[in-house]
């Protein structure tokens, strides 16, 4: 399937809305346990799916349905909040980063992508550039919370990877629903169990959340698998660089957050990162048909 530059930038504002988490729970949902945002943002958006879908899983797609949403939602944020309840948010966001360089091989031992020099130079750009944006000198380490944020990274490697291996009978839009909410079910035995009772939302509670859960959860996993669908792994894996982008960006115009000459130099490596993975695509596309 060809590459569009349409299907590339589709798929870039699904990490891009993501990169407004930070902002949206910090601001509106202070009071919120980070398992509770998780749950509240993936189960009510495949709830809303699923209703207007009409279609659940058959056969051997309620396993599948599971397990990717087990791997691409329930495991990838649980270990994101440990790793973020255990390490400050520069080292979580940076051990989370290694997601792309995790995909490149995983691809190539699931789906015998070719492993190409490009795409490791340049997940290893970005890794370096997303430490430039967001670690602090006095940074420290916590074996568990690295070993959570790599495990995170892991599993949405592999639900990246499955995503594109499984490809369903059904339309982006049900395959969607079914994953969120398979995601958003696993969740609700941990909340139940280990958080505290969620306090009576406020209409700035319900805002947040339903950015979280509409534009957050139900639009940009759909455009996110929409990409994995369409576009190379080594492709696809990379924008996941935009989230600490668009993060460290908002935190700048929204909350007035001072930029330092690193975390200048890591958007320029970010972006660089960005457009030197995709420089495989530009060959392709400079290529005449036949």
């Amino acid at each position: 399937m060809k590459t569009t530059a349409s299907d590339l930038l589709l798929t870039a504002i699904a990490p891009a809305v993501w990169g407004s988490t930070y902002i949206v729970t910090t601001q509106f949902l202070p009071n919120f346990s980070p398992m509770t945002v998780a749950m509240l943002r993936a189960l009510p958006a495949g709830l809303l799916l699923l209703a207007i879908v009409r279609q659940l899983p058959s056969g051997i797609w309620w396993l599948r349905a599971f397990v990717l949403g087990a791997l691409n939602i329930s495991i990838f944020l649980s270990m994101l909040f440990v790793a973020a309840y255990r390490l400050p948010g520069g080292v979580a966001a940076t051990v989370a980063a290694v997601q792309p360089l995790f995909a490149i091989f995983l691809a190539a031992a699931l789906l015998g992508s070719p492993i190409r020099t490009v795409a490791i130079v340049s997940a290893l750009i970005g890794i370096g550039g997303v430490g430039l944006l967001v670690l602090s000198p006095h940074a420290a380490l916590d074996a568990v919370g690295v070993a959570a944020g790599l495990a995170g990274a892991a599993s949405m490697a592999v639900g990246n990877i499955l995503t594109r291996k499984w490809q369903p009978p059904v339309s982006l839009l049900t395959f969607t629903a079914w994953q969120l909410t398979a995601g958003g079910i696993l969740l609700v035995p941990a909340v139940l169990l280990f958080e505290p009772a969620m306090p009576a939302p406020t209409l700035a509670n319900l805002a947040g959340l339903a950015w979280l859960g509409l534009i957050g959860a139900a639009l940009t996993y759909v455009l996110w698998f929409r990409g994995i669908a369409r576009l190379d792994s080594a492709v696809v894996s990379p924008l996941l660089f935009i989230s600490p982008l668009t993060a460290v960006l908002l935190g700048w115009m929204i909350l007035n957050q001072t930029l330092s000459p690193p975390q200048i130099a890591g958007i320029v490596l970010v972006i660089g990162s960005i457009w030197l993975s995709q420089s495989p695509t530009r060959r392709l596309a400079r290529q005449p048909s036949h």
